[in-house]
Parts: structure tokens; C-alpha cells; sequence
């Protein structure tokens, strides 16, 4: 099981937030903090199965 993994975020050139994980092909987007929070969760949960996801997520805010 994978203990952590790490998402690169930074504000999108439009408006809202990107999200990337590192090491991983997960990507996602949101307009506020709040629905990229849960973005991120549904996209780990849809990316790894359940006995194989990550116990935490952390997240390395980029500013511009």
C-alpha cells in the first residue's frame, strides 16, 4: 500500500486551481480550494484500488 502522495497545485491562467500528482498520471481542476480538495480525493480514489490507495494526501502549493 502506498503511504502518501504528493499533488503539485497552482493557480490555473483562467481562474481556479490545477492539481498534478507526482510520480502519477493524476490530474484535476477546480474553480475554488474547497472543490479542488475533493477533486483531488475522487480522482486518488478513482486512480488506485481500495486496498492499494494512499492513507494520505498532501498537497505542495506553487505560487506565481
Amino acid at each position: 500500500m502506498l503511504k502518501e502522495i504528493f499533488f503539485q497545485v497552482e493557480e490555473a491562467p483562467e481562474g481556479g486551481y490545477i492539481a498534478q500528482a507526482l510520480g502519477h498520471s493524476i490530474f484535476t481542476e477546480a474553480d475554488t480550494w474547497e472543490q479542488l480538495k475533493e477533486a483531488i480525493q475522487d480522482a486518488v480514489r478513482c486512480h488506485f484500488e481500495e486496498d492499494k490507495a494512499p492513507t494520505l494526501i498532501r498537497l505542495h502549493v506553487v505560487m506565481n
